[in-house]
């Protein structure tokens, strides 16, 4: 007898259809055949599921037995077969009737004693499903949260395999998990505050327009000048994720196994900080079966990378496409995988090596070499790529014993959702999400600039000796600054605090 069951493989952060397939018969000498190009997890499958059988106490007659998993031509991995594989032998070998598992939907690891087990990448599964029209899904316990945010899809936690065939059969009535959606959204969380941050209101502006804006912000300062504290608290003034968003988000944390057990959705934007001693496949991901990288990770949100000159130069340099196109491409012998990779980039570095040049109050040991050298770490190309370039100084004694800043994390975003809003409604129906997306004929189009402007741009461009890309950069900004004013044309009030903006352009002179 054959037996066909619908589960699903990953191939990047979605998934494709496979049928699994099981021959089962008595004619012959005892076998166990796998085809289907499965990896080393899904081969090893056999084991589990046949203690999980025995545990179960499910007995089936020696028999040669045949799994195909179709597509044949398409890379399967993971443990997220067991679960099918079992069910797929007990209806080929007449335990339950092939109809009962017609129209689900399966994912789940066994455990050697029966139980199911959670497997990442629950959440593209689950919009398989529903896109394929199934019946329902079943998942363990752990992933139901995760499979219950596809509105439309019946998901159904079992605990042990004996429960799922109690259930398939009738024998057994559980309640599908009710579907959370966009109600995953509605927790509240604790956000750091800018009003703790004491001085620095300059550095607050360039975070302000960064988020107001989408752009990616660098900042230099001596140690001890509050460079991580100031991005920490980025995400507080952030625009909230809209649900589209979040799905993004938690693909990647699905598909990555970052999503915690239970958690059905990520409902805040992502904060990352690698070290700087990450790899390059640790930053833009890759590796044997392809895997998100931190940039990756920090998709509609914020990567922060602090002490950047002491990051690996190639690890560096591959940013470029993703900081440039807003995904990672990873192309092995065998397949070719896509990330998404939208975030907003926030460095920080010192000015020196030692940290201390320019600062009144204590002395740089470093030479100019040395200092060149330094900032020789930093190509041109990825610098270019940062739309701001701002200073921070160390904080000097009146602003550490003043009160608490009355720029507080919540006035901050109120702006910054008054000028995303502006963004939104006038890139409707376009691939802009904000002011850092604009390119083409939308940058010609929203950044027009008057007479007196162009003549400002044209001598900023000749004595700063500009790039086409820092020039473009420049334009965002100052369509940002606008919005955040509210003016409907840009000035050039702000274009000059555009250009002041990019601290590095001017120290290239």
């Amino acid at each position: 007898m054959i037996a066909q069951l619908a589960c699903g493989a990953l191939h990047g952060v979605d998934a494709f259809r496979v049928d699994l397939e099981v021959d089962f018969t008595r004619q012959g000498l005892p076998a166990f055949t796998m085809v289907g190009l499965a990896e080393g997890a899904v081969r090893e499958a056999k084991e589990r599921v046949f203690a999980a059988l025995r545990a179960s106490n499910f007995k089936l007659p020696p028999a040669r037995v045949t799994v195909n998993f179709a597509p044949a031509d398409r890379r399967k991995t993971g443990a997220a077969y067991d679960l099918p594989l079992a069910l797929g032998l007990l209806a080929a070998g007449g335990l339950v009737p092939p109809e009962r598992t017609d129209g689900w939907f399966l994912a789940g690891e066994l455990s050697l004693g029966g139980e199911i087990k959670p497997v990442p990448g629950i959440l593209p599964l689950a919009l398989l499903a529903r896109e394929q029209g199934m019946r329902g899904m079943l998942v363990s316990p752990d992933n139901a949260a995760e499979a219950a945010v596809v509105d439309g899809l019946a998901v159904y936690a079992v605990r042990t395999l004996a429960d799922c065939v109690a259930f398939l059969l009738g024998a057994a009535d559980f309640s599908p998990v009710p579907a959370t959606g966009m109600a995953g959204l509605a927790a509240a969380t604790h956000y750091l505050d800018y009003a703790d941050v004491k001085g620095q209101e300059h550095a607050k502006r360039a975070l302000e327009i960064a988020a107001a804006g989408g752009h990616n912000l660098l900042f230099i300062g001596p140690p001890g000048s509050g460079k991580t504290m100031l991005a920490q608290r980025l995400p507080g003034i952030l625009p909230p994720l809209s649900f589209e968003e979040a799905l993004e988000v938690t693909k990647i944390y699905s598909v990555s196994g970052n999503l915690p057990a239970g958690q059905g959705i990520v409902a805040i934007r992502p904060f990352r900080a690698p070290h700087h001693t990450v790899s390059e496949i640790g930053l833009v991901g890759g590796g044997g079966i392809p895997r998100p990288g931190e940039v990756s990770l920090a998709h509609r949100g914020v990567l922060f990378l602090d002490e950047l000159p002491e990051y690996g130069r190639a690890a560096l340099e591959v940013l470029r496409q993703p900081l440039e196109d807003g995904v990672v491409n990873i192309t092995r012998a065998a397949q070719s995988v896509s990330f998404p990779a939208s975030c907003m980039l926030v460095a920080a570095m010192n000015p020196c090596p030692c940290g201390y040049r320019a600062d009144e109050r204590r002395r740089c040991v470093c030479s100019a070499a040395e200092v060149e050298r330094y900032r020789a770490r930093l190509s041109g190309p990825l610098l270019d790529r940062i739309d701001l370039h701002v200073e921070v100084p160390a904080v000097p004694w009146e602003d550490l014993a003043a009160p608490a800043s009355a720029v507080t994390s919540a006035v901050m975003r109120g702006r910054v959702l008054a000028a995303r809003a502006v963004q939104s409604a006038r890139y409707a129906g376009t691939h802009c999400r904000s002011n850092a997306d604009l390119a083409g004929g939308l940058l010609e189009e929203h950044c027009l600039l008057g007479r007196n402007e162009r003549a400002f741009m044209e001598q900023a461009v000749t004595s700063l000796a500009l790039s086409a890309r820092a020039y473009v950069r420049i334009l965002r900004l100052a369509r940002t600054i606008a919005d955040l004013e509210g003016a409907g044309s840009i000035r050039i009030e702000h274009l000059a605090e555009a250009v002041n903006c990019r601290v590095l352009d001017r120290e290239r002179l």
